[in-house]
């Protein structure tokens, strides 16, 4: 089955709006591992308005899954970061700082050279290195060359294609899919997948290893709970 990673971030950010420690990033985390997640995933950013760098410290002493951290290696602080705190898996996001959310993926034609030096830091620590990048069977064919392990799907275009037609929507994720399965690569997918779409994305790609969710699943928590909520994530899942 594919694995859920819960991206908490959202949670830091409910807690950093009235400083304090409500609610409890720590706690929250446990909780979604003991409802069932199967990994934990945080995106420090340098202005640490959501996760915090000490957070990441402090997660890395009491999760019991697989603990994803994603981010751009172009800061140093976040190098230095990874490599203390040793994750199952980095997740490398070629964002630019202040930016909102991740909204593209690597050009791991232009930036091969830069991407190889990189992996090649976090892999001699036994760390399992993916990329962000676009559905595209050339920058998927590149990121192999890389060295990368995996590769993980920017999904914001199929998730907003989807309503209209998503068999359209969902074609060059295939594609992508069957380039990283020929070029040996492992699959990730995450950015605005949620219980509307996610199962016919599984269903579509049934090599997928991982989706990394956040946003989406932590709105619905509000109504359903958070318990209740990452069984129903799961269940899209099998």
């Amino acid at each position: 089955m594919t694995k859920l990673s819960v991206n908490i971030n959202k949670i830091a950010t409910l807690r950093n709006s009235r400083g304090g420690n409500r609610p409890d990033l720590l706690q929250v985390a446990r909780d979604c591992e003991r409802f069932g997640a199967d990994g934990i995933t945080v995106h420090p950013r340098p202005d640490e308005r959501h996760i915090r760098y000490r957070d990441v410290y402090d997660l890395a002493g009491i999760l019991s899954t697989e603990f994803n951290i994603e981010g751009n290696p172009q800061e140093q602080k976040f190098i230095d970061l990874v490599l203390d705190v040793c994750p199952a898996q980095v997740t490398l996001v070629p964002d630019v700082i202040g930016q909102l959310t991740s909204n593209h993926g690597w050009d791991t034609v232009r930036e091969q050279a830069y991407l190889k030096e990189m992996i090649a830091v976090f892999k001699a620590r036994g760390i399992r290195v993916s990329i962000f990048v676009d559905p595209d069977e050339n920058m998927v064919a590149a990121a192999a060359d890389c060295g990368t392990d995996r590769v993980e799907l920017y999904t914001e275009a199929y998730a907003r294609g989807y309503g209209r037609d998503r068999e359209q929507a969902v074609a060059a994720y295939v594609k992508a899919a069957q380039a990283a399965s020929a070029a040996g690569l492992g699959l990730n997918a995450g950015h605005d997948l949620d219980m509307d779409n996610l199962r016919y994305f599984k269903a579509c790609i049934p090599q997928l290893l991982e989706v990394s969710i956040g946003h989406a699943l932590i709105s619905d928590a509000l109504y359903f709970g958070l318990h209740n909520t990452i069984q129903l994530y799961k269940r899209q899942l099998v």
